[in-house]
């Protein structure tokens, strides 16, 4: 399997008008294809807006973002259909059943109508959803709204999924579907940026993590690494040790 670049941020800077400082200040990244990257912050670091411009829903002040599929450079164009986004807000339509939510966004996509219904069939059993395909999303447990906000995200197979918090506020047994369903489609080589405040998970979950404060990179590299490098035990105890322990906003 190919393991260079999926994507390459160089030098990105975001300043919001009418802001007094920088958002992100020169950030420079690479995240390898198949990699599990995470981004993780306090709040008000920047990972936000960092994913933001990832995805292509903000543009940055300065700076560029290279996007590679097994090695091979992809237009603008070409980068919204093998990108995933999961955002942390539920992103689909509570009236509408869940097989109705996976058919409308797969819809955007111009999939057609027949792979599409082997798509949604797919998502909805692996992602334990396969019963409750036909009801409301509005009758659905948090974690079961959280694994439909999964399976939108997926319904096109990106070669790139984004997830912020993907598991917020869900019990133990989605939390534990997620991430295994996260593993596999990893494992076949879908890279993923993930973010999130739940350091037990991110160490189990991801191989490499950039530290993001004050819209700065505070260290990046194989979490192993990083642990030994910093005389750190644990992710949280690395974390509190490069980012301080006062409290954020």
């Amino acid at each position: 399997m190919y393991k260079g670049p999926s994507i390459q941020i160089e030098n990105i800077t975001k300043r919001y008008r009418s802001a007094q400082e920088d958002s992100l200040s020169q950030v420079s990244l690479q995240i390898n294809q198949a990699d599990v990257f995470g981004l993780l912050g306090p709040n008000g670091a920047g990972k936000t807006t960092l994913i933001s411009i990832l995805c292509g829903i903000i543009s940055p002040s300065q700076g560029y973002v290279h996007y590679y599929i097994n090695g091979k450079e992809i237009t603008e164009k070409q980068r919204r259909s093998q990108i995933g986004f999961v955002p942390q807000e539920y992103a689909f339509y509570q009236e509408l059943t869940a097989k109705q939510n996976l058919d409308y966004f797969g819809a955007m996509y111009n999939i057609s109508r027949q792979d599409l219904s082997l798509r949604t069939h797919e998502l909805l059993t692996e992602l334990g959803l396969g019963k409750v395909a036909d009801k409301e999303v509005s009758t659905f447990s948090g974690g079961m709204k959280r694994r439909v906000n999964l399976a939108i995200g997926l319904i096109h197979k990106p070669a790139i999924l984004f997830l912020d918090e993907p598991t917020v506020g869900v019990d133990v047994q989605s939390r534990n579907a997620i991430i295994k369903y996260l593993e596999k489609i990893n494992s076949t080589g879908t890279t993923i940026v993930y973010t999130s405040h739940h350091m037990s998970e991110a160490e189990e979950f991801c191989n490499r993590i950039a530290l993001i404060d004050h819209g700065r990179v505070v260290t990046e590299g194989e979490l192993s690494d990083l642990l030994t490098e910093n005389n750190a035990t644990s992710l949280q105890s690395l974390f509190i040790k490069l980012t301080g322990e006062a409290y954020r906003d």
